[in-house]
């Protein structure tokens, strides 16, 4: 996994690639050995063992470089760094001298993915897939080398357009037996709650993208661990050698409790504004430290009291200023430190302070309706937010029910939403009502 610091400065040298020529005086088996090690770092399972090694082996020894899949559904337009832990794994693949092939399941996106969850998920439209399969491809290339000859994207639409007869025979290589083996669905037909037919054809469809594509190794969550050995079962029935398999720990959200998860709201997105994605870093639980900095900066924080140890307010603060300097730039990351020490140590305001237009028409603004068009949210949410106290007008908070000021006591005002929210209020700009 590359170090953020690294990532931000350009790509690292490839090593252990095709080609690659073990260390003067030591056999090829204990470099190959000593990279699947340090591949496999961070990892929950390497499976089978010494599988990642010898696949190595093998791979030098026909000149080639591996080819290391990564299967995602584009269920949401926008990725985050629970995304980024397995694509920073991929990159250290791509460092290291070899071939990643990211599938986008644009057709497994249909089905449905039911790792983890207890219920049939709702199905996208084609429209929706479109878009956040694109939106996913461009976001995912600010982590992975989109050097052709270590990259290869696809769709899984290419091949699971199949005939009938090609379904049948995928269908004949696995059990109803081994899927209920699954701890999802053995939970859900232990308790009577239903399973479709389509929910277990997805692992299989999962399987076959290995296939389709002759993966030499897969990456995935803890929670995709089942699909995955899968997959080996799926290759090993069509005749291919069968993959090594990777999962990745899961990276809890902000919150420090649930996964990290848009629809949870505790996420941190890879294309999040640097001062943003620094506040957000900064309001990480200490005790969520650790897997932050083992997962995404492949190191362990120095975190204590002994000389050289970092207090969790600095671990937090070297922290997020790694995660935007590898994700923006190490000046990004610089001004973003900043504007959190401006605005929320020495509580001031932002240097730049994007201005916002409202309409005046009976002499108020109705603040709901800028906070809804400006932050991307209803307006009554605007309005719960004004009521809860969390949005400032100038030097005053707003009051319960203030949700209509006069246009002279807004005019230049700065309206404060939350934390980290800013806008500058100009008058006759843009009606509201």
């Amino acid at each position: 996994m590359p170090n953020a610091s690294d990532a931000a400065d350009g790509h690292a040298p490839p090593r252990g690639g095709a080609g690659a020529q073990p260390a003067a005086g030591e056999p090829a088996g204990g470099e190959d050995s000593r990279l699947a090690q340090e591949l496999a770092a961070g990892a929950v399972d390497s499976l089978p063992v010494d599988a990642l090694a010898r696949k190595l082996g093998q791979a030098r020894a026909q000149g080639r470089a591996l080819r290391v899949k990564l299967g995602i559904d584009p269920t949401a337009p926008d990725i985050h760094l629970g995304h980024a832990v397995v694509l920073a794994k991929l990159r250290q693949f791509q460092d290291a001298g070899h071939r990643v092939v990211l599938i986008v399941g644009d057709y497994t996106a249909r089905v449905g993915d039911p790792s983890g969850r207890s219920t049939l998920r709702p199905i996208l439209s084609a429209e929706e897939i479109d878009a956040n399969a694109a939106t996913f491809q461009e976001q995912a290339l600010k982590i992975l080398d989109p050097d052709p000859r270590r990259l290869e994207i696809r769709r899984n639409g290419e091949w699971l357009e199949m005939a009938t007869s090609e379904l049948l025979k995928l269908l004949r290589t696995t059990t109803v037996a081994q899927l209920l083996e699954r701890d999802d669905f053995a939970k859900r037909w232990s308790s009577g709650e239903p399973i479709s037919m389509l929910e277990l054809l997805y692992p299989l469809l999962q399987g076959y993208d290995s296939v389709a594509i002759e993966a030499d190794v897969e990456l995935g969550g803890t929670d995709q661990k089942f699909n995955l050995l899968l997959g080996r079962d799926i290759q090993r029935a069509y005749g291919q050698p069968e993959q090594a398999i990777l999962t990745m720990p899961i990276l809890v959200g902000v919150d420090g409790r649930a996964k990290m998860s848009k629809s949870l709201g505790n996420q941190i997105g890879v294309t999040d504004a640097p001062q943003e994605m620094y506040g957000k870093t900064m309001a990480i639980p200490d005790e969520a430290l650790a897997p932050y900095f083992r997962l995404l900066l492949n190191r362990e924080p120095a975190i204590g009291t002994a000389p050289g140890e970092l207090s969790p307010r600095d671990a937090k603060r070297e922290l997020a200023r790694e995660l935007v300097a590898w994700l923006h730039s190490r000046e990004d990351a610089e001004a973003a430190e900043r504007h959190f020490d401006r605005v929320f140590v020495e509580r001031g305001l932002p240097e730049q302070i994007q201005e916002a237009g409202f309409g005046c028409e009976d002499g108020t603004v109705h603040l709901p309706a800028v906070i809804a068009r400006e932050f991307g949210m209803s307006r009554s949410e605007a309005r719960r937010v004004i009521d809860q106290g969390g949005v400032t007008l100038g030097e005053l908070a707003l009051g319960a029910g203030e949700h209509d000021v006069p246009c002279a006591q807004a005019e230049g005002q700065v309206l404060k939403v939350g934390r980290r929210r800013f806008r500058r209020l100009r008058a006759d700009r843009q009606a509201d009502r």
